[in-house]
């Protein structure tokens, strides 16, 4: 493959543009070489500028869950274009998804859109701050949950293969209230709640996609939940990744556990910008017009988004792709294992749904200090080798691969053979 187009654009987009990219990640710092530029997108395939194209993994990290310019999720945007791009002001659109969002969701009686999973989580914070009057937020190492001050401490995803600790520019006082647990240890949590009695609430990933997947471990959400009510404390569940992704609703349904409130985003807009987030009727009061807690938005519900989340969500429904997506990703996670045993290669796959994510180690990844073993060298040189085969993945080690209900037994295929090239690789290292 060449990539000519690919390394010009960067060399341009240099001048006027942070790194040439718009997010860190897209930088390819952690596996070398220059970002990929892409061109268009049909079904499970990408294409860059130099005419490469790829089985599409990555899937703008989660929304394309249909495949690229699925036939329903183009003809209702096309449709909404037609009628205007945004009023600033009320869209029969807006409740039409609410309803379908929160009939999705057991014990989410109201949702409020906003534009992006950064802005639904701050506002999520700021609620369960609002509802009990209590100032501190309890957060898991690896976990992200966008890039707001206050949270923006112990991240997975972009800063650990940044091997960045935080942010500049995030001031002391910002993160004082934020405290730090660990993944799938309950007594991290509680060992903050015997020192504080502000605790308003623990945010979590119910399957973590920002630290590779990670899967609550022995009841860990459940117990998690429980003990959260002894001390009238508030769980909020970040799904923006997660959400319509394991089950027509939220992962933590499939796990046993109603959060407090719900962080949604990606899926639920089609692949335009959006977020959300929704809880119970005595929580969402809280929020104005209906209550004291601000947050507002200009674009928010945009009539594009809405139109591409209610056909999305309409047609992930009606072709109910759970099933399809668990024998998916169990037939990929055995390509993935038996390749490396072939190669003697150490690698570990960790898989819920239609996410997963291979490490090249040789212990279990429960959380974000063990993903942190895994070999970003012998990472780099496999996503490349997959690249130059024709697989477009994540360029960190720490990001979910993700399926789309569009892949076929010949992109399988196709995969399957990129694997086995990449190991090989990573075999003579």
């Amino acid at each position: 493959m060449k990539f000519k187009k690919s390394e010009k654009l960067y060399k341009k987009g240099l001048k006027n543009l942070v790194g040439a990219v718009n997010s860190p990640v897209r930088a390819f710092s952690s596996v070398g070489g220059n970002p990929l530029f892409i061109k268009k997108a049909k079904g499970t395939k990408i294409t860059d500028v130099d005419g490469n194209e790829y089985v599409d993994l990555v899937l703008s990290y989660g929304p394309m869950i249909l495949g690229h310019r699925h036939k329903k999720v183009q003809k209702g945007v096309d449709k909404a274009l037609k009628n205007g791009y945004s009023f600033g002001a009320s869209t029969e659109a807006e409740i039409k998804l609410a309803k379908i969002v929160c009939d999705a969701f057991p014990g989410m009686d109201k949702v409020r859109f906003v534009n992006s999973g950064t802005e639904a989580v701050l506002s999520a914070v700021r609620l369960a701050r609002a509802f009990t009057g209590k100032d501190k937020i309890i957060k898991f190492s690896g976990c992200y949950h966008g890039h707001q001050d206050s949270l923006l401490v112990a991240a997975g995803s972009g800063l650990a293969t940044l091997s960045m600790p935080g942010s500049k520019g995030v001031p002391e006082g910002a993160v004082k209230n934020t405290l730090i647990a660990e993944y799938n240890n309950l007594e991290s949590v509680k060992a903050h709640f015997e020192k504080h009695d502000d605790i308003a609430g623990v945010i979590i990933e119910p399957i973590c996609g920002n630290m590779g997947v990670a899967i609550p471990q022995n009841g860990f959400l459940v117990e998690l939940k429980k003990y959260l009510e002894s001390k009238n404390a508030l769980l909020i569940a970040d799904e923006v990744m997660t959400g319509f992704r394991s089950k027509f609703g939220g992962a933590q349904e499939l796990l046993g556990v109603t959060a407090d409130i719900t962080c949604l985003g990606k899926v639920i807009g089609g692949g335009f910008p959006v977020g959300a987030y929704g809880a119970r009727e005595e929580i969402m009061q809280e929020v104005a017009p209906l209550g004291g807690m601000y947050q507002a938005g200009t674009l928010s519900g945009n009539p594009i988004a809405m139109a591409g989340g209610i056909a999305t969500l309409t047609e992930l429904k009606k072709q109910n792709p759970y099933k399809k997506f668990e024998e998916t990703g169990s037939i990929l996670e055995v390509i993935l294992l038996e390749t490396a045993k072939k190669y003697n290669v150490d690698l570990v796959v960790n898989r819920y749904g239609s996410m997963l994510n291979p490490f090249f180690t040789n212990i279990e990844v429960t959380n974000f200090e063990k993903a942190q073993t895994s070999d970003t060298e012998k990472f780099a040189v496999f996503f490349w080798e997959m690249i130059r085969n024709g697989v477009f993945l994540p360029p960190s080690q720490f990001e979910a691969w993700f399926l789309s209900s569009a892949l076929s037994d010949k992109d399988i295929k196709k995969i399957a053979n990129a694997v086995d090239k990449a190991m090989l690789a990573v075999s003579k290292m």
